[in-house]
């Protein structure tokens, strides 16, 4: 059994987890300050891979991105960087699909918490991004997890997106879930079977992971 699609999809999931921790929390907290109509426009963008079909998003990912067209032909002439069937390419790609799964939680968690816990902060003259990274975000630990997992445990699924701007080159954009879908179009559904199970334990092994951590803090004093 070929497993390098097992450590590509692993290495994409944890590439994309990592960058949309570092971007996509503090984005989240902007959206959470405030409700002005920008925000809106900007929180429904973000919100669109949820609801869009992953070839709509791949196929207009690829037009922006190929060498022939847009932004995708600027990068390849200024800097002669290409996305489309790239590693790079499913980074972006995953970055943008997988984005609502990291800032959805961690907003909604910062909206919950309540507002004396900054406005005791600022009292003590610290600023708002020391509130937020010494105050805030220790309080929505559970949140932080769960937007973690989910972020992860979906790149390792994404089947459409990565297949419109990657396409099915073995050991650069073949990764799990078209290794599965590949198997099954030759009828090989022991290598299909192999790949699919392995997702799945990874996957289910996070989950559980998940409820366990937030089954503990809701039982610790001080979670």
């Amino acid at each position: 059994m070929d497993l390098s699609p097992i450590w590509l999809t692993l290495k994409l999931a944890g590439i994309t987890t990592g960058m949309l921790f570092v971007v996509g929390v503090p984005f989240a907290w902007w959206l959470s300050t405030g409700r002005s109509f920008f925000k809106i426009i900007i929180e429904a963008i973000i919100t669109m891979p949820l609801v869009l079909p992953p070839s709509v998003l791949g196929f207009y990912l690829l037009l922006a991105f190929s060498p022939q067209h847009g932004v995708g032909k600027w990068l390849h002439n200024t800097f002669d960087v290409q996305f489309v069937f790239s590693f790079q390419g499913l980074v972006l790609a995953s970055v943008i699909y997988s984005m609502p799964f990291m800032v959805g939680p961690v907003k909604s968690a910062l909206q919950q918490l309540p507002a004396s816990l900054a406005e005791a902060s600022y009292t003590l003259g610290k600023s708002p991004w020391q509130t937020f990274k010494s105050v805030l975000l220790p309080n929505i630990k559970p949140s932080l997890l769960t937007a973690v997992v989910l972020t992860f445990a979906h790149t390792l699924g994404e089947f459409g997106v990565v297949l419109m701007i990657g396409g099915n080159i073995p050991g650069v954009t073949r990764v799990a879930s078209i290794a599965v879908y590949d198997a099954v179009e030759k009828m090989d559904y022991a290598s299909a079977n192999n790949y699919s199970l392995i997702l799945f334990s990874i996957t289910f092994v996070l989950v559980i992971a998940v409820f366990v951590f937030n089954k503990y803090q809701a039982k610790s004093p001080l979670g």
